[in-house]
């Protein structure tokens, strides 16, 4: 834990708060206000990620030790660390909310390890801070244990994504309202230690501009591509676009992948936005059980359903527009912001017909393959079919005599499956011909297939029995299910059951189908 090398730049490097208080204020024409986290009864280690410590260099002793749970619960600061918490203003649910910032995220620092890799730790719920606004700064272990498993698993199924180092339970109860119903109650708490190059956002440059503090938003694009985006060089207009272009296509990539894997994030307000084209920020996410583009896990977004699976793409896009829109004052080139805008929609366009070749084991994905397969996504909907099943069970066709028979598990409604099995096997029969027809080799075809689709996603109803076991003191369910989410494309003999669809019970039980912001 000592060897770690900071270097933070951010704080070294930017405009900060002159006022180190904990008063809830706004704060203008600074980047950061420099913040201690607040110390907690009684830090223990709950788990922990073994390749994020490699990545960090940290051995397991150390982790083990009570030093780490006294650092990464809040309670102790090491040599070297400069903690802070971020200003930020972002959109959310389409309007102009203001100053938001970190309220109960806490910077330690950025390290470097060996291989000269930047990476900065962000303690989640370690207290109050100036953005704090109404709450606590405290996060309970539920919402902490759904964080730290996705971002490992995101990983793991290679979708872009912020890490997480570790929980680390506080021995302290927090009291939250999940459903904002009147019923609140007391639960226990954690800290999650998130690991990424960097947590910029959306709403770091969307704030200034909306202040008229251009001289800082100035500042903070040219830290930005320097520290963030080395590779850009020229002039600074030229840089800058190039960055703005770069930001565009990688957030476009990061949508393909949600769509291939099935992941909604529940709140894409422009301050959950990563500048790096990460996912960041893991609320009421929710996992694709039975296909259904209005799905949305957020109980806060029920009505508009803005946040719906299907819309993630169009709703990036209008985040880039605003991220666009706040960069204006500052590049003053409407074409060029525009031309980048443009690059969005190529990109996106281009990585889902290769995310969806590769999903259907086809060499290409031309306009009639892309018509079958919205004709596939329509059946899928009407028939209550499981997505994260039939993608993977379609590997599995018998070319020459297809039938239904892979896909038993993947239905959710008889009735349902009665209502569509007659134009799902029309459709199987005209992908097999299309299939026969492919130059690529069955055995690859079958290959590319189940690199693309995987067996296991860390569904809703899994995350939450691990979080009740865990709840009771209990983390070894939340260990396996992590171990599992290590190798999501492989079989895993044994662990079956971690593959299964949605059951009936977990149709409509809190934290397995719809979840709030209340964490």
């Amino acid at each position: 834990m000592y060897k770690l090398n900071f270097d933070n730049r951010f704080v070294a490097e930017l405009p900060g708060d002159p006022d180190s208080s904990l008063r809830v204020r706004q704060v203008h024409r600074a980047c950061y206000t420099r913040v201690m986290p607040t110390p907690v009864a009684s830090p223990a280690l709950m788990a922990y990620s073994p390749e994020v410590a490699t990545i960090l260099e940290l051995e397991p002793e150390e982790i083990e030790s009570r030093d780490f749970a006294e650092v990464f619960g809040g309670n102790a600061v090491l040599p070297g660390m400069a903690p802070y918490a971020a200003c930020y203003g972002g959109h959310q649910f389409g309007q102009w909310a203001g100053q938001l910032g970190d309220g109960r995220a806490i910077t330690l620092g950025e390290t470097l390890n060996s291989r000269d890799e930047r990476w900065e730790l962000q303690l989640k719920g370690a207290g109050p801070t100036p953005y704090s606004r109404r709450a606590d700064g405290r996060a309970v272990l539920r919402s902490s244990i759904r964080e730290f498993l996705c971002s490992e698993a995101m990983h793991h199924l290679g979708v872009p994504t912020t890490r997480a180092l570790s929980i680390v339970t506080t021995g302290e109860a927090v009291v939250r309202d999940m459903f904002y119903d009147g019923n609140p109650r007391a639960e226990p708490g954690a800290v999650v230690c998130r690991v990424a190059p960097s947590f910029i956002r959306f709403g770091n440059f969307e704030i200034f501009s909306a202040r008229n503090e251009l001289d800082v938003l100035e500042r903070l694009v040219d830290f930005t591509i320097g520290r963030d985006f080395p590779h850009l060089t020229g002039e600074p207009g030229t840089r800058r676009l190039d960055w703005f272009r770069e930001v565009c296509e990688r957030t476009a990539t990061l949508m393909a992948h949600w769509m291939r894997v099935g992941f909604v994030h529940g709140v894409m307000n422009t301050d959950n936005m990563s500048i790096l084209g990460l996912t960041i920020d893991y609320g009421p996410y929710g996992w694709i059980d039975n296909f259904d583009p209005d799905w949305t896990p957020n109980t806060t977004d029920a009505g508009g359903r803005r946040y719906r699976f299907g819309a993630q793409p169009r709703i990036a896009q209008w985040n880039l527009v605003q991220l666009a829109n706040a960069l204006f004052p500052l590049l003053e080139d409407a074409e060029g912001l525009q031309a980048a805008l443009d690059a969005y929609v190529r990109t996106y366009e281009q990585a889902s017909r290769e995310t969806n070749a590769a999903k259907l084991g086809l060499s290409t994905l031309d306009d009639e393959d892309a018509k079958a397969l919205a004709e596939l996504q329509g059946l899928l909907a009407r028939g209550e079919v499981d997505m994260t099943i039939f993608f993977r069970s379609l590997a599995t066709l018998d070319l020459a005599a297809p039938s239904l028979a892979p896909f038993e598990a993947a239905f959710y409604s008889e009735a349902k499956r009665h209502q569509c099995e007659e134009a799902l096997l029309g459709w199987l029969h005209r992908y097999a011909a299309r299939s026969r027809l492919d130059p690529m080799p069955r055995d690859r075809q079958v290959s590319i297939m189940n690199a693309a689709n995987p067996r296991f996603v860390p569904r809703n109803y899994l995350a939450q029995q691990a979080i009740e076991k865990a709840e009771q003191g209990d983390a070894s369910e939340l260990l396996t299910l992590l171990d599992v989410m290590r190798r999501p494309y492989e079989e895993q003999p044994g662990r079956e059951a971690y593959a299964a669809r949605r059951p009936d019970w977990a149709r409509q039980k809190a934290g397995c189908s719809m979840l709030s912001c209340s964490s």
